[in-house]
């Protein structure tokens, strides 16, 4: 049975994007971890939807450059958030990471294996959180954005995936394609003065 999300979470004020994740994490949840439905509701909300929502209204409320705008909040979602959720999944155990490397019953080394690229994640995933500071998103996002590029590029050959591992090959990429586009253009800003 799924749960209700909660109205506000201890200590924080409610924002939209806030309540939109903590929904997706609660509900769509079983004993094991997400359910199909719950993963692809939740990454795809944090590699497509929550980014273009919250650019569009810091552009709409706040103004500024599109590109480090959407930039930004393709970082603290799809690198932040996605990256730090998943190593959590992967720290506990019920992340999909060690049925992806083919054993019915996981190995010792294979759930060593999961654990580590879990603490990964968690360290690429706080960083990339730090992406609302101003200035930081390229700085915190780069390496996990350039990891799920990569990762999304040799998930692409890859025959026989499953739905899950078809759905994070190919927002890899996108997520991966966002940092490098506020890559390219932040550089071509600072050399061009």
């Amino acid at each position: 049975m799924a749960a209700a999300a909660p109205a506000s979470l201890p200590g924080f004020a409610p924002s939209p994007q806030g309540h939109v994740l903590a929904t997706l994490l609660l509900v769509g949840q079983n004993a094991k971890g997400l359910t199909p439905m719950g993963y692809f509701i939740l990454v795809i909300a944090q590699t497509v939807v929550l980014p273009v929502i919250a650019g569009m209204l810091e552009l709409a409320l706040v103004g500024g450059d599109p590109v480090l705008v959407f930039g930004k909040w393709w970082v603290f979602w799809g690198v932040g958030t996605r990256l730090l959720v998943a190593g959590l999944a992967q720290v506990s155990g019920k992340g999909p990471t060690t049925a992806i490397l083919g054993a019915a019953t996981p190995s010792v080394q294979a759930q060593q294996l999961a654990r580590e690229l879990g603490t990964a994640n968690i360290g690429m995933g706080l960083a990339g959180l730090l992406s609302l500071v101003p200035g930081w998103a390229l700085p915190a996002g780069f390496a996990g954005g350039i990891f799920l590029l990569i990762a999304g590029m040799l998930h692409v050959p890859k025959k026989n995936k499953n739905a899950k591992e078809t759905l994070a090959t190919w927002t890899d990429l996108v997520v991966g394609f966002a940092v490098v586009v506020l890559a390219v253009y932040t550089l071509i800003r600072a050399l061009s003065g």
